[in-house]
């Protein structure tokens, strides 16, 4: 391992701190302690980390991207596409392997052994430095352009490079990363990983397939029809967060307890904007805000069933009152009811699309001219199968009852595998349903649009539009035929935009029908047996 300091022999610690040692000027002194710690999974951890808080360090030297978590899910489809292998790996000591970029010096302690009081000058990124993911990010990334990968534009942390299979199939191979976790793309990943690690050592026991990656379980899947895709299930995350929970209630000794019969994440008819509850200490609003963290990352993980209730109870975090605590905590007891819930699975199959849902003859030439999409100038050259993209978008107009603002509720496919999933209030008040289905439509396309530049600059083809599919006929015509005209004029900018995009062949729109339109899922609380009816389509 390398050493973090080197020590200055010419000088000793008062006389760097009265300005009598000329090597160390401009020289931070900063205080350093150890962190020990006790992992999810019962590992004890020990770290010598450095009093980073303290220094003052430029913005430009600090900041330090990590991949994203749409990217990791298209990795995974990536795989399943082509029919390719994951591997992944953890780097050990990471930042100990960059350069430290700040000028730094502490004095050494009992931890130190024979360097105790000495003036030790901080050569390596040390944890807890605010420069030393951005170091550590950097060696890593000249590493990587070394072995000829280079990184995406969409997202600066996902790596790609040229590869042929043995039977002549082209694509890309890939590094998804996340800070010192690598997961491989390839059909040769055990040779990618190596290659890595001639450069940087892996903690004993991490080169493998993934079985759990940023806190999702991961394995692969049998599909019915015999096929293997991988998947992802938050099962092992929710069962840790109800106990955590179950603790809260133990420390409280109030005999409090999770409900044991609980359909759906609301309580029946309960409505958050109407809730005059006391307001909750600052104790307990602590409390509320931790938990909705935990929750917020549970849907991240897969649990989409509890977006939308966890969506609108992150609106009272600044102000929460004992009845949205007391929703928060139904929430966990749905959870634990339904803790198998949530898995995705990343089928790379193409999905069958009724063409009778979309104006296949539209012809916008007359009012939107010759416009089509505009691709990356600098995107790499697509290579294997192509991925067709598929989106289900709703509103729930004026449905809080208080502000009567809307709700969106979008959810995008790439093949059969569910990427992007969306919940939010509308920042405007629309005065019919068809503008704020208008105003959902907007944001897919937004949405739409952002992926297929990621999938580009992954290299991944793209098989025409965007499939979109919605509920509300006045908007699916107003979208696909051209000749249909706007009769409410404040709702133009999003009825321009979105036309617009269809006639740029970016997405095309369909009618379907509310009971079957996944997003619902996403807009309002509905029956358990509708929850059940529109999840299994994608949750397994």
């Amino acid at each position: 391992m390398r050493v973090a300091w080197k020590v200055n022999e010419s000088c000793n610690p008062e006389q760097v701190r009265k300005g009598q040692a000329p090597d160390m000027v401009g020289f931070q002194e900063i205080g350093c302690h150890l962190v020990f710690d006790i992992k999810m999974d019962l590992t004890r951890k020990a770290r010598f980390v450095a009093g980073g808080h303290t220094t003052e360090a430029p913005i430009s030297a600090t900041y330090s991207s990590v991949v994203s978590r749409d990217s990791i899910r298209l990795a995974f489809l990536i795989a399943s596409l082509h029919d390719v292998d994951i591997l992944s790996c953890d780097l050990e000591n990471a930042y100990l392997n960059a350069k430290c970029r700040e000028k730094i010096w502490f004095e050494g302690g009992v931890e130190c052994s024979e360097d105790a009081g000495k003036v030790l000058v901080l050569v390596r990124a040390l944890y807890g430095l605010k420069s030393a993911g951005a170091s550590w990010r950097s060696e890593l990334a000249q590493s990587l352009q070394d072995l000829g990968y280079e990184s995406t534009k969409a997202d600066p942390d996902v790596w790609v490079r040229k590869a042929v299979k043995s039977d002549g199939y082209e694509y890309y191979e890939m590094l998804f990363v996340y800070v010192d976790d690598i997961i491989s793309v390839s059909h040769r990943v055990k040779d990618c990983i190596e290659e890595i690690t001639a450069f940087y050592r892996a903690k004993e026991g991490s080169i493998k397939e993934p079985d759990i990656y940023l806190g999702a379980d991961v394995a692969r899947f049998q599909l019915p029809d015999g096929r293997e895709a991988w998947s992802t299930s938050p099962r092992t995350y929710v069962r840790n967060a109800i106990e955590v929970v179950e603790r809260l209630f133990e420390e409280d000794g109030e005999g409090y307890s999770l409900k044991s019969k609980v359909k759906n994440p609301f309580p029946t008819g309960y409505r958050p904007e109407l809730d005059v509850t006391d307001e909750l200490g600052p104790e307990l609003a602590t409390r509320f805000m931790q938990l909705i963290g935990i929750l917020r990352w549970a849907v991240e993980l897969g649990r989409i069933d509890i977006f939308q209730e966890v969506s609108v109870l992150s609106q009272y975090q600044a102000n929460p009152r004992l009845g949205h605590l007391e929703a928060a905590y139904h929430i966990f007891a749905y959870l634990k009811k339904h803790l198998d819930w949530g898995r995705l699975v990343y089928d790379g199959k193409t999905p069958d699309i009724n063409e009778s849902h979309f104006n296949s003859k539209a012809d916008w030439t007359e009012f939107y001219g010759d416009v089509v999409e505009e691709l990356p100038p600098n995107m790499p050259e697509p290579r294997g199968k192509l991925v067709t993209i598929s989106a289900f978008v709703d509103a729930n107009h004026a449905g809080n009852v208080v502000t009567r603002r809307s709700h969106t509720g979008i959810l995008i496919f790439v093949q059969n595998a569910p990427i992007i999933w969306y919940s939010k209030r509308q920042n405007t008040v629309e005065s019919a349903t068809f503008g704020s289905e208008l105003v959902a439509a907007r944001t897919c396309k937004d949405l739409i649009v952002a992926l297929r530049y990621k999938l580009r600059m992954f290299g991944v083809a793209i098989d025409g539009p965007a499939n979109v599919f919605c509920d509300n006929r006045g908007v699916v015509k107003n979208l696909s035929i051209p000749e249909s005209t706007l009769l409410k004029k404040h709702n133009s900018i999003n009825y321009h935009a979105v036309r617009e995009a269809v006639a740029a062949g970016i997405m095309r729109v369909g009618k379907e029908d509310g009971e079957t339109n996944l997003s619902d899922l996403l807009t309002k609380t509905v029956s358990s047996q509708k929850r059940w009816d529109l999840c299994w389509h994608f949750m397994w």
